[in-house]
């Protein structure tokens, strides 16, 4: 995936008349948080945050430009209007490339179970573990490739293989999926 961008500019203004105003001219208010809780009022092109957000992740960091200074930044929320199908806010987390991150992250399973190719029945765990990491490393997604699961076999959190640098916080004894014998 290439590295997700979004340019903003330093907005003065605020309101909702300078919101509508804004978006009447195809931009975005938005807000950047900084790892004290200080906020920067932001404004962006909205047809180019919305490429971005409907390709991003919770986990997915993106580059936000403003001006000069480049961060590393998470889509923190964003107000959207499900009837103009239209974004009307972006809030953006700026984090620290040096500073450990703990993030949930969610759980996608891979491929398809001896087991249930056998009739068993498969049994879905938890969908997301809370994972430790450097933002560089950081997934966008976790796939548990479940192909090799057989009746009765189940997979725990400490099996699914994660990149160097990734550190499982959650309870490496849940189960993630298990195969069940089918009834009869």
């Amino acid at each position: 995936m290439d590295k997700l961008t979004v340019n903003a500019v330093v907005r003065t203004t605020t309101g909702k008349r300078a919101a509508k105003a804004l978006r009447a001219t195809g931009n975005l208010p938005a807000v950047m948080y900084n790892g004290k809780g200080e906020a920067t009022m932001l404004q962006i092109d909205e047809a180019e945050f919305t490429k971005v957000w409907k390709q991003a992740t919770p986990t997915t960091l993106i580059e936000l430009v403003v001006g000069k200074e480049k961060h590393l930044a998470f889509i923190k929320d964003t107000e959207y209007n499900i009837i103009t199908d239209k974004n009307l806010h972006a809030d953006f987390q700026v984090i620290d490339p040096d500073k450990v991150l703990t993030v949930p992250i969610k759980v996608q399973l891979g491929g398809s179970p001896v087991g249930v190719r056998e009739g068993g029945i498969l049994q879905k765990g938890i969908d997301s573990i809370k994972i430790s990491c450097l933002p560089k490393d950081l997934p966008v997604r976790i796939i548990a490739d479940i192909s090799e699961l057989k009746i009765g076999d189940k997979m725990a959190v400490k099996q699914i293989a994660l990149s160097e640098g990734v550190t499982v916080v959650s309870n490496q004894d849940a189960v993630i999926a298990s195969v069940k014998a089918p009834r009869r």
